[in-house]
């Protein structure tokens, strides 16, 4: 890496972001304070301090609460089609900012600048989603058994929702959630991950420009900003009746316990241990493409990256030396240099956490086939930057039975049939996304068919990574069940209600019981 990180135009980033050096932690909508420990955010990029935020604090949360609290009131009043203008404008302003957010999304997580603009698109999906939704926020109508009665079901808002965001995507996993919990006249609290603060402060001050503009009151958004211990005054919070969480199974036992202990709703977006199977019938090029991309892309740190390539023993080794081979032409640097296809993980800590999995992976009887390592150096003295590795493994090592957040891929081999390799997809405790590489309609259907995959994503001849907000976005098993994004996610951050209305001067009472007066 020759230039300096100002050479790619960060510093003019944050300025039209209204990111400085030193941040107040908590808002409700333009209003920033707090008063807990400093935050202080440093990229992995080059090591250098970007800010720092205070953490929120009991009182700065009570604050918090009482006006998002106070704002519900008045926001689910305003019709669906008026909180979808919102939206549009909270659209708006981000196509103004994508650039600017994208570079800070690279800066502060370390993904490339195409999945940090990539990410801002999908923000800007989301809205548009949100923004036809807004007029479609449907119920049903239903015969009643009784003459003269109508019954049918609509929805009304849930009040506060209280999003936990995870580091890997700092800024679309919010916005999945947000722009849909607005339209359905929702208010929200956003605790972003503590390794990621600034972007959460640049989607506050975007958020509350569009909402000050058209005199809404503060509270409709917020951010609050910490460790574990700020995400438990949500969860712990019987005002905030759904909790939307993303980050580690671990992590979601504890949400979902909490959360369930005082009867409130979580939704769950959590850990994935995703695999491509790769047939006899496989185009070979396109698997190149969708494994290298999902294994490396975000440096391994989507829930989504592909870490298991289970490939038929007939074309294990032309599928193994094709992806070695990918692998040898990766370049890896700064990743707000667009000739870089792999940046930096996102601290010191997740590499020791990939330094210790390879090295589990040998003690467990694995082979490596591509060579990890740390890399040193001039452009890599943040001490973040890792090559992409691949194992050889097996499916009943403890190492790749768990999410491992880094770019580390395992080549399993199978025999048999698709059913056979599905046995191996399905065997771990996740089930997030999956895919198949296939030209073989009969494999292809046997993967989609309730015998198949039991991920809540599953593609063919697509990898693992990524996803089109048009379709509801989760997984299964230790992935948590929830459902974010499109579809008909958008029903669980509302509650649904039955009425039944008698236009008659009799009341009958269901089911022919009798009850004279």
């Amino acid at each position: 890496m020759s230039k300096t990180t100002t050479d790619f135009g960060i510093d003019s980033a944050l300025k039209t972001l209204g990111v400085s050096a030193t941040n107040l932690g908590t808002s409700t909508g333009s209003k920033f304070f707090a008063s807990g420990e400093e935050i202080a955010s440093y990229s992995p990029v080059d090591g250098k301090l970007i800010g720092k935020v205070k953490a929120t604090t009991q009182e700065d949360y009570a604050k918090v609460m009482e006006t998002a609290t106070a704002a519900f009131q008045e926001w689910r009043t305003k019709p669906a089609p008026l909180r979808g203008e919102i939206v549009r404008q909270f659209g708006d302003k981000l196509r103004e900012k994508k650039e600017a957010l994208g570079k800070l999304v690279s800066y502060e997580m370390g993904k490339s600048y195409q999945e940090g603009l990539g990410e801002v698109q999908e923000m800007i999906d989301i809205c548009d989603f949100a923004v036809g939704l807004s007029r479609q926020l449907h119920g049903l109508t239903m015969h009643s058994e009784r003459p003269g009665h109508r019954m049918y079901e609509q929805y009304h808002p849930l009040g506060v929702v209280g999003i936990i965001s995870a580091f890997n995507f700092p800024v679309a996993v919010w916005a999945w959630n947000t722009a849909l919990a607005w339209i359905c006249g929702d208010v929200c609290i956003w605790k972003p991950s503590e390794k990621t603060p600034m972007c959460g402060i640049a989607c506050q001050n975007i958020a509350a420009e569009v909402f000050a503009a058209n005199g809404l009151p503060e509270g409709i958004c917020n951010l609050i900003n910490g460790d574990h211990t700020v995400g438990e005054m949500m969860t712990k919070d019987t005002r905030v009746p759904l909790i939307s969480a993303t980050g580690s199974t671990r992590m979601g036992k504890i949400v979902a316990k909490e959360v369930a202990g005082r009867l409130g709703k979580s939704l769950l977006e959590l850990g994935g241990n995703n695999a491509i199977i790769v047939t006899p019938d496989a185009d070979i090029k396109m698997t190149v493409i969708g494994a290298v991309f999902g294994a490396v892309g975000t440096a391994g740190q989507r829930c989504t990256s592909t870490r298991r390539l289970i490939i038929h023993e007939s074309i294990y080794d032309t599928v193994k030396d094709a992806v070695v081979k990918a692998y040898g032409q990766l370049r890896i640097g700064n990743p707000l240099d667009e000739n870089n296809h792999v940046g930096p993980i996102i601290d010191t800590d997740a590499v020791k956490m990939y330094e210790a999995a390879l090295a589990k992976v040998v003690k467990e009887g694995g082979t490596i086939v591509v060579e990890g390592g740390v890399l040193s150096g001039e452009g890599y003295e943040s001490g973040c930057y890792v090559k992409p590795a691949i194992a050889e493994a097996n499916n009943t090592f403890e190492i790749v039975q768990h999410e491992t957040f880094a770019p580390i891929l395992y080549l399993l081999k199978y025999s048999g049939d698709i059913h056979d390799a599905l046995k191996l997809q399905n065997g771990v405790a996740q089930g997030l996304s999956s895919a198949v590489m296939t030209n073989n309609l009969r494999e292809a259907e046997a993967f989609l068919s309730v015998q198949g995959s039991d991920c809540g994503i599953a593609n063919v001849n697509i990898g693992t990574s990524g996803a089109e907000i048009g379709g509801a976005f989760g997984g299964e098993k230790e992935t948590g069940g929830g459902r974010e994004s499109g579809s008909d996610a958008w029903k669980v951050y509302m509650r649904r209600q039955t009425n039944t209305i008698n236009y008659t001067t009799e009341l009958p009472l269901a089911q022919g019981i009798k009850f004279d007066l």
